[in-house]
C-alpha cells in the first residue's frame, strides 16, 4: 500500500476520531495522523496518499485550522500524489450546506496537480445541497455523526473498499 498520511482539523473532537478510525482500518500509523494545527510543508513530502478531513461550520466552512495549512497546500506543486477527503457537517441543522468543508478544500487545492480520488455517491444522504458535490458526487466521504451516527462504520469501510485500488 501507498503511503498515507492523514490530515485533519478538529474543533470538538469527532474529526479527530474519524480520522483515527479511518487510519486503523488503514493501518496507518499514528505518526502519520496530523492535526493541520502544527502543519508543516515538508510533511507532505512523506506520503504518497493524503487524506484530509473537516468538520463544516456555520454555511459550509472549512474548520478554523485548515485556513493558513489550505494557503501553503494550494502553492505546492502536489504532481503524482493523490489525495482523498472525508468530512463531518449536519445534515438536518445545515442540508443547504452539508459537508461543504470538502468543497471549500477540494476548490483551494484543485489546481496543484493532484489526483483526486475518493467520490461517493449522493445515494442513501438526506440533504438540499452542498458544495463538496462534483460531478454529481460528492468529492469525498460526507459523515453526519449528529444525526446518523450508525451509519459512519459502513460508510467508512465502504470508501475505503472503494480506493483499495487506487491505494496500493
Amino acid at each position: 500500500m501507498k503511503k498515507i498520511g492523514i490530515y485533519y482539523g478538529s474543533t470538538t473532537g469527532t474529526t479527530e476520531e474519524i480520522a483515527k478510525t479511518i487510519a486503523t482500518a488503514l493501518n496507518v500509523a499514528d505518526t502519520d495522523i496530523h492535526n493541520v494545527r502544527n502543519f508543516s510543508e515538508k510533511s507532505i513530502d512523506l506520503y504518497e496518499v493524503l487524506i484530509l478531513g473537516s468538520s463544516t461550520w456555520g454555511e459550509g466552512d472549512i474548520q478554523d485550522d485548515w485556513f493558513s495549512t489550505l494557503q501553503s497546500l494550494s502553492k505546492m506543486d502536489l504532481s503524482g500524489k493523490k489525495i482523498a477527503f472525508f468530512g463531518c457537517g449536519d445534515s438536518m441543522s445545515y442540508p443547504g450546506s452539508f459537508c461543504g468543508a470538502m468543497g471549500q478544500m477540494y476548490n483551494e487545492i484543485k489546481n496543484t496537480g493532484a489526483k483526486f480520488i475518493g467520490r461517493v455517491s449522493k445515494d442513501g444522504y438526506t440533504f438540499d445541497d452542498s458544495e463538496a458535490i462534483v460531478d454529481g458526487k460528492f468529492i469525498g466521504l460526507p459523515l453526519d455523526e449528529e444525526n446518523e451516527d450508525e451509519k459512519s462504520a459502513k460508510r467508512i469501510t465502504a470508501w475505503i473498499e472503494s480506493m483499495k485500488t487506487e491505494l496500493n
